[in-house]
């Protein structure tokens, strides 16, 4: 049974989009999924992302999805939201995998953007629409055109929001502008994509966050949206500013690349990374740990 949620939070607000932890010889590591995910909500996260691109989802298979969502949900289902990625730019597959996440125990579905082909509105709409048919789950649409290539339009969202099972939005399209007319008309629960701009968000009226950089400070996000939500604006501002480098670090490369590197001086569980992403360069791990001390991480 998941935590409780409410129609403004419906997989709580502080969520973190988490790495798929692998062996050393490449293969599933679902102990560590399972100690880094307990690890992730002893530090405060409300809810989990799985299979989503920082789980490295290009580089999964289906069973494996499946089995990471069985295993977290097993570790830590009683206590947080463990959302499912389950979105591909084929849509029948993506409801073959919405499906699988449902029978492994997910209480929600992330639902990307397709991707490559660039359909047009409609098609968007019959996509997500076509997801969240296939299961009783609630449903998080993933707006994130520099990825897929193509934005959900405004109009395409509050088409979407008619959907019962579709609740909520993960925002990584960079447009403070097209965010604040799409909270204020879809009403939709709305979070941020996109850590920089975590602050920036909620000020137009985003609930919480899916976050990268969570899996290092938590507990500095949950301050920042606590003073946020209590109106201390000026409190919200240092800590945003205070985590401006490891916003800055972790977004270096690619996102996956950073955090496997941060878990793993952190003695946490992550493994290697699958191709094509590779590791970081000597000169590269040593800025990312500059980065991190100067935003407060402590390695």
């Amino acid at each position: 049974m998941a935590p409780t949620s409410t129609p403004q939070t419906p997989f709580g607000r502080v969520l973190t989009a988490m790495v798929t932890p692998f062996t050393a010889d490449g293969a599933l590591d679902l102990d560590g999924a399972q100690q880094l995910a307990a690890h992730l909500v002893d530090s405060g996260n409300d809810g989990l992302v799985l299979n989503g691109t920082t789980g490295e989802s290009p580089t999964t298979t289906d069973a494996e999805k499946a089995q990471l969502v069985k295993a977290v949900v097993e570790a830590v289902g009683d206590r947080v939201h463990v959302v499912a990625g389950a979105s591909t730019n084929d849509t029948s597959h993506s409801q073959e995998l919405a499906r699988a996440a449902e029978k492994a125990g997910a209480h929600g579905l992330l639902a990307v953007t397709p991707y490559y082909s660039k359909p047009p509105q409609e098609g968007l709409y019959r996509h997500f629409t076509a997801i969240a048919d296939s299961t009783d789950l609630p449903v998080m649409l993933y707006d994130i055109p520099g990825r897929s290539g193509v934005p959900i339009n405004t109009e395409t969202i509050v088409r979407l929001a008619e959907h019962p099972r579709i609740v909520a939005n993960k925002d990584a399209k960079g447009d403070l502008g097209r965010a604040s007319w799409a909270i204020a008309t879809s009403g939709l629960a709305w979070y941020s994509g996109d850590d920089m701009l975590n602050l920036p968000l909620l000020s137009v009226g985003a609930v919480g966050y899916v976050s990268v950089v969570g899996h290092l400070v938590t507990p500095e996000l949950r301050s920042l949206l606590e003073a946020h939500l209590s109106g201390d604006v000026a409190k919200a501002t240092e800590i945003h500013q205070k985590l401006l480098p490891v916003f800055t670090g972790m977004f270096r490369t690619q996102g996956v690349i950073t955090t496997k590197a941060a878990l793993g001086h952190l003695g946490l569980p992550a493994g290697p990374l699958r191709l094509p992403l590779v590791e970081l360069s000597p000169e590269e791990t040593e800025q990312l740990k500059h980065d991190l001390v100067h935003g407060g991480v402590h390695l």
